[in-house]
């Protein structure tokens, strides 16, 4: 990622002196990890030895534009995984049209549909010559998708002159990641109330890494709730579908729809409606060296319930990759 937007009004402020200390953004906790971001400008990571060099999350660039995928995206994904590192995936916008980030919020979403994170997807917003309208505007209408998409509450990476500048109070209802290098505390003064994540430098070094590469501490608020890692459906609502069918169809209660979705009357619902499904486990992703047996004592349930639950024939045959559900 690289900052692209210069607002005149902040550096006037800051060379003439006038930004108060206490106007600098505040972490959400003092529970922080350290971290990288990456891409395919990293080329190949070693992840192992990024943790051993004190790295304990990482964002991954996922998607760029409307259908790019990162060349290494799926190389840093199992790296990170197999390190046992905190991780997240992140999507580089392009769009400059609200219609065009909802597009580009479903290709991502898509794209890391039943992978294993534990981090918020991020939204990487470097869009320069919108008007502040424009820019929240998309920006929201991209958060908006993906976190109906994925279920989860997403984030926001943006410089300090667009979090400043170029947002609103509708988009930092997101928590923020930001960008500001070389100093003490990110300086944002408007919108938001405290960082989530911190990009303190773009000229990092890390054991693994080739060349530098943007630093960063995330507080504990990037982590998924252990509600917001349990898999969920998106449905749209049929003709003739009620509460009671779809959650059948699933196999969750009608309360739980109720209670995902703020629904204020069960027996009134439309066609075209969306309402996120809860469903009643977790996602595990199969590791080197995994065992069925070995998964079933690490989540406190039996081998033949997962075998059951995930369609196995044979519980002594799984392979690294496997996308596994872990009934909570």
């Amino acid at each position: 990622m690289r900052k692209k937007l210069i607002a005149l009004g902040l550096a006037l402020v800051l060379l003439t002196g006038l930004l108060p200390a206490a106007l600098a953004l505040t972490p959400v906790s003092d529970n922080q990890t350290a971290g990288v971001d990456v891409s395919v400008f990293q080329g190949s990571v070693d992840f192992p030895a990024a943790r051993s060099g004190g790295v304990r999350t990482v964002y991954i660039r996922a998607s760029y534009g409307y259908d790019g995928v990162d060349d290494y995206f799926r190389a840093h994904y199992r790296g990170a995984l197999d390190a046992g590192l905190h991780l997240g995936f992140y999507h580089y916008l392009t769009a400059v049209t609200e219609d065009g980030a909802r597009e580009q919020a479903r290709f991502f979403a898509g794209l890391i549909d039943g992978l294993s994170y534990d981090c918020r997807p991020a939204l990487d917003f470097e869009l320069s010559g919108l008007s502040p309208a424009q820019a929240g505007a998309v920006a929201l209408a991209f958060l908006e998708e993906l976190e109906t998409l994925t279920g989860v509450t997403p984030m926001i990476y943006c410089d300090s002159d667009a979090a400043n500048h170029l947002m609103d109070d509708a988009v930092a209802r997101y928590p923020l990641w930001v960008a500001d290098w070389e100093v003490d505390s990110p300086r944002v003064y408007e919108n938001w109330a405290s960082w989530t994540g911190w990009q303190y430098t773009d000229r990092g070094e890390v054991p693994g890494i080739t060349g530098y590469v943007d630093r960063d501490r995330f507080t504990e608020g990037v982590l998924l709730t252990e509600e917001e890692r349990r898999p969920q459906v998106v449905y749209t609502v049929q003709p003739g579908d009620t509460l009671w069918v779809i959650a059948v169809r699933y196999g969750v209660t009608v309360e739980a729809i109720v209670e995902a979705n703020g629904i204020e009357n069960p027996n009134l619902i439309y066609p075209g409606q969306r309402f996120v499904i809860p469903v009643g486990c977790a996602l595990y992703t199969v590791r080197p060296g995994d065992t069925l047996w070995g998964i079933a004592q690490r989540y406190g349930t039996t081998v033949s319930a997962l075998a059951q639950l995930n369609g196995i024939s044979n519980p002594n045959l799984i392979y690294p990759g496997d996308i596994l559900k872990i009934p909570v």
